[in-house]
């Protein structure tokens, strides 16, 4: 079974590797998938990139993937990891897969990188899978313990690719159809221009486009997103 502390997703669909849109990253995905199937022998898989490329998507898709194959596993955001402690770290590793999430906020935090790296090493004491995101590569990540950043870069490091406008388009349509939506094209474009370009921004901007016409009962024009402006 899937454990997840905390979520933090403002994604209204649960986040799927097959609702990822590919892009630029297909041998990420592929090495992902082998890596939860156990096509590979690598147990660790480092992803990093620019916020809003789609890091916390794929590690919750990681784990959706795992309990389909009856494997447990669990997603731990650091996001906000002052308001829990490393004592919640203890007896993760009972997991097939672990998700860390954000690990570079424990920058500067010797406490937190040292209970990390505990279990890093009972996790590898029981083969286990252990999937990290982060801002940055593990040499640069700001993490303080040598140990620590030496193991995760031992293991397979991805950067993720960011989506081209043409790709963000395409998502935008997805997404909207996906959620019930009619969303023309010159929409779609004035969306993109005038808003954050980040998915998560961009999502955000369909969900209030959705309340709205939902409420007002209006079809999505231009007019209505400068209403939000």
């Amino acid at each position: 079974m899937s454990t997840q502390i905390p979520l933090n997703l403002s994604l209204r669909d649960r986040p799927s590797l097959n609702s990822f849109f590919i892009g630029r990253n297909r041998e990420l995905l592929d090495r992902l998938q082998a890596l939860i199937v156990g096509n590979t022998h690598e147990r660790i898989l480092y992803l990093w990139g620019d916020s809003g490329t789609g890091k916390t998507h794929l590690l919750h898709g990681a784990c959706e993937l795992a309990e389909q194959l009856g494997k447990s596993s669990m997603v731990l955001s650091l996001e906000h990891y002052p308001e829990l402690t490393p004592l919640v770290l203890e007896g993760l590793e009972d997991n097939i897969l672990i998700c860390i999430d954000n690990i570079h906020c424990v920058s500067g935090d010797d406490a937190w990188q040292a209970g990390l790296f505990g279990l890093y090493e009972r996790l590898a004491a029981r083969d286990g899978l252990l999937l990290v995101s982060a801002m940055a590569p593990p040499m640069h990540s700001g993490l303080d313990m040598s140990e620590l950043r030496t193991r995760l870069a031992a293991g397979l490091v991805y950067q993720l690719q960011g989506l081209s406008d043409g790709d963000k388009l395409v998502v935008l349509h997805d997404r909207a159809q996906r959620c019930g939506l009619d969303l023309p094209e010159e929409v779609a474009r004035y969306i993109l221009q005038r808003y954050p370009r980040d998915l998560p921004a961009l999502f955000g901007v369909l969900e209030r486009l959705d309340k709205m016409a939902l409420a007002t009962q209006r079809r999505l024009t231009i007019p209505l997103v400068r209403s939000l402006e």
